[in-house]
This record gives C-alpha cells, structure tokens and sequence, in this order.
C-alpha cells in the first residue's frame, strides 16, 4: 500500500510530504470556487516527487459548465490524475448519478491525458450510486483500518481517516507502478 494525502484550502500549503507517495489537491467547486492555495500546495506536492491528484467538488446542475471550469482551473501535465467528489454539499443536495457520470465522461473527453476518479464515501457508493460508474478508478472514503474499505468494488484509493488530516493509501505495488498507471498513453 502506497500512502497519500488530500488537501484543500483549510490546509498549510506546506503541508507534510515524508513517506507519501501521492497528494490530492481539492482545485475547484461548482463553477465559481477556486483552492486559494492551490498553487502553492501543488508546487509542495511536485516538489516532493509525489504522483499528484486534483478534485472537483461537485454541484448539482450544469455539468458541462463545471467540467469546462475544473480542467481550465486544475493544472494540466501528464501522470497527475484528476477526481470528481462527489458527496453531499453545503445545502444538502447532491449531483444525480446521471450528473456525476456526465461529469467524468466530459472530464476525460476534455483531458484524455489524465486519469479520471470517483471520489465518494461507502454510505454514497452502496445507497445512493446506481450505476457504479468510478471513471478509471474508484477512491472511496471509509473511516476503518487502511486499505480495508468497506466494500465489494475494486478501489484504487482509500481515504481512511480525516484526523488530524485526510489521509489515503492507494492499491499499487509501488509509487512506480502508480505514476505508470497514471500516466495515459
């Protein structure tokens, strides 16, 4: 199991990198929201020599609108992997699965370069998905022992606490068969 981390703007830009193999990065939100760190926390990552990961938080409605939005926003090289969260939002809806398998396909189709995840937690996968369309990959949020969700579903990322920090494992051999899967010929 590799380890990881995904951050957003309620963490240091400096944020610790020993031992990790891998970062997430939130990079925007709906169609209106930008990580005001999200530079900064980038140049952390690539720095430390980590496979790096960008996330959109995702709103109900124009799809296509916030698609366009978090590949214009979220930096573009080859190897990083990009992930749709998808979870309930601040006033207590969510995206349709409809939504959320639109938003992924017009991700790809934006960024056929990139990997593109499903970030969700277990309660979403097993009683709110209906078509368990993960993209490339499933990272699924699941507060138990490392690299032990919850689930039937092959992952490929593991987000298994959020205390003090989100932390993650990610199921590869090692951080060179990651960075071998994250980069798309």
């Amino acid at each position: 199991m590799l380890h990881g981390i995904d951050v957003s703007a309620y963490q240091s830009s400096a944020f610790g990198t020993d031992g990790l193999s891998f970062a997430f990065i939130k990079a925007t939100e709906g169609r209106s929201y930008v990580n005001s760190k999200l530079s900064a926390q980038t140049k952390t990552a690539r720095d430390a020599g980590l496979v790096v990961g960008f996330y959109h938080f995702l709103w109900p409605g124009d799809l296509t609108a916030q698609a366009e939005y978090f590949v214009s926003k979220a930096p573009e090289k080859a190897g990083d992997v990009l992930a749709v969260d998808w979870e309930t939002t601040g006033d207590g809806t969510h995206a349709s699965n409809a939504e959320k398998d639109s938003f992924i396909r017009k991700v790809k189709a934006l960024r056929p370069h990139n990997r593109v995840v499903l970030y969700t937690n277990r309660n979403f996968w097993l009683n709110i998905d209906t078509t368990s369309y993960a993209g490339d990959g499933l990272w699924i949020a699941d507060y138990v022992s490392a690299g032990r969700p919850r689930i039937e579903a092959k992952w490929r990322f593991h987000q298994y606490t959020d205390a003090p920090l989100d932390k993650d494992v990610a199921d590869f051999a090692d951080k060179a068969a990651l960075r071998a899967w994250a980069t798309v010929s």
